[in-house]
């Protein structure tokens, strides 16, 4: 296997981006992308034959896993994108060693030229972005970023903005969208597409509630586990044939999310396992950060269960808020009952200047956890 770091540059980039060329073609060794931290050490396990990127995991939902994709997964999905949004040129402004980032090299590259590369080695800014996109020439255009970036682009205004207006397409993922933040960029003149997807699905699959082409979606058991089928899966996970075996069943992927039908559109409700039982009452934690992050002045929101011996869990919320506004909490507390009821209603609430976050803009909510471990309960 080919191991190439990327450390945000465009010199690693382009050597990706070469190296993940020839594997879509049949050709060379499977390629491992890192990112300058590294990761857990690679399980020692042969790869599959037909493995062309190994991808790891954000580790969201507990110890990172390492993914065998195929090119027949990785084409596939990048001609849906294509079949969806058309032909584009694109940039690359999010870490390469993850699958949003991957994806875009692979979309550019079977589109005739590898992608322009924002330099992010000292983090996202707004005005390399606006560079960047200078650079890309004449013609339609697309990017992915994750609900941070955009939301400081928005920040940043002028030459940012303006920048973000020239694209045909701005994907958003990676986390989930907050309604307020998309209405601003609309505003804005910015069309943001919402994608859903993750690294076992070859990326994005579903744009804005609607599946790509040849990707299939059914809802199962009572809670609406959502299960994702077509030429997009992954293999497997790399020396861990259980798991394997019990998240690929029956040749659909498993994704331990909810959701719901609204007509056509698929909304994804949160994780199954982030639902906070207190009291006998489930709560869905994403719910709860949509009701909050609907009220004024507040940015966003991550929300927690945190263990209870009367309740078995409390739910506990971070917010982040606009600098000038300092929030009302039983304002927002007021806000979460109406929408959801007193279950839901957070016992703890704490602000910051910004998420805790966990791989590409994913909030940790392990780290969210633990900063409520000696604060006092206050009743809402």
């Amino acid at each position: 296997m080919r191991t190439v770091h990327c450390d945000g540059s465009p010199a690693a980039v382009a050597e990706l981006a070469g190296a993940i060329a020839v594997v879509l073609d049949g050709a060379g060794p499977p390629v491992l992308p890192l990112g300058a931290a590294g990761r857990a050490p690679l399980p020692a396990a042969e790869i599959t034959g037909t493995t062309a990127v190994v991808v790891a995991t954000s580790g969201s939902g507990g110890e990172p896993k390492f993914v065998e994709l195929s090119p027949v997964a990785l084409r596939a999905s990048a001609a849906a994108t294509r079949t969806r949004l058309g032909a584009a040129r694109w940039l690359l402004a999010l870490p390469a060693e993850h699958i949003a980032g991957v994806q875009v090299i692979v979309r550019a590259l079977l589109a005739g030229d590898a992608p322009v590369t924002q330099d992010v080695r000292d983090g996202f800014r707004a005005t390399d972005f606006a560079v960047a996109t200078a650079r890309l020439g004449a013609g339609p255009r697309c990017t992915s970023l994750v609900p941070t970036q955009l939301l400081r682009l928005l920040d940043a205004g002028g030459p940012a903005v303006e920048a973000l207006q020239t694209y045909a397409a701005v994907l958003v993922g990676g986390a989930a969208l907050d309604a307020r933040l998309r209405s601003r960029a609309e505003v804005a003149g910015v069309r943001v597409v919402p994608t859903y997807g993750m690294s076992e699905t070859a990326g994005g699959c579903v744009y804005d509630g609607f599946p790509l082409d040849g990707v299939q979606i059914k809802l199962d058991g009572d809670d609406g586990q959502v299960l994702i089928g077509g030429p997009i899966l992954a293999t497997g996970y790399l020396g861990r044939p259980d798991e394997t075996a019990a998240a690929f069943a029956g040749g659909w992927f498993h994704t331990a999310d909810l959701g719901q039908w609204c007509g056509d559109r698929l909304e994804v409700l949160g994780r199954a396992d982030d639902v906070i039982v207190t009291g006998g009452e489930k709560v869905v934690p994403a719910a709860v950060e949509r009701a909050l992050a609907a009220q004024p002045g507040v940015r966003g929101a991550c929300v927690v269960g945190v263990p209870d011996p009367q309740w078995g869990h409390l739910v506990a919320a971070v917010v982040v808020t606009d600098p000038a506004t300092s929030p009302d909490h039983n304002r927002l507390r007021d806000a979460v009952r109406a929408a959801l009821g007193r279950a839901a209603v957070p016992r703890q609430m704490l602000n910051l200047p910004e998420l805790p976050l966990l791989g590409v803009g994913k909030p940790d909510r392990a780290a969210v956890t633990r900063l409520f471990t000696s604060i006092p309960i206050q009743p809402p």
